[in-house]
């Protein structure tokens, strides 16, 4: 049986106090405490990752993605479900809503303070970003960005 995965964008833009990145945060009674997240979800059958968060992104958040850049995958401490990201800037004058029944919250938020609300596993996916936007190649395995041998669920 194939891993499950997810695919999403870590969108950033400029804001008032230097880079911002855009996150969602789950509805529902249950996640009212849990971790946000960056936008995404499952691809459709034949559909790639990158179409995948491109579609979650605008789905959760109502913001279209333009140029992304793969930001590898991480995997879930507890499922193993693996997350591919793909970061990139957002549109001018992009604002994020709530597109989404998924979502009670979708924000642009400083760089610092995503790493204290993302899910953990998910943190890698800033640091990532922030070397890519400063010119540093992006290293580690994980962070290649494919797999070929993970399949869609």
């Amino acid at each position: 049986m194939a891993r499950k995965q997810s695919a999403g964008t870590l969108l950033h833009r400029d804001g008032p106090g230097g880079l911002e990145v855009l996150i969602v945060h789950a509805s529902g009674n249950y996640n009212r405490r849990a971790p946000w997240s960056i936008p995404k979800g499952l691809p459709d059958e034949g559909e790639s990752r990158e179409a995948a968060a491109r579609r979650e992104t605008e789905e959760e958040t109502g913001v279209i993605a333009g140029d992304l850049v793969p930001l590898g995958f991480i995997d879930y401490t507890k499922s193993r479900k693996r997350i591919f990201a793909f970061g990139g800037a957002a549109p001018e004058g992009a604002e994020p809503t709530c597109a989404s029944w998924e979502v009670d919250r979708a924000e642009f938020v400083p760089v610092e303070a995503a790493r204290d609300k993302l899910h953990p596993d998910q943190r890698p996916f800033v640091d990532r970003l922030v070397r890519h936007l400063s010119g540093l190649a992006i290293a580690s395995p994980t962070d290649a960005g494919s797999d070929p041998d993970v399949e869609a669920d």
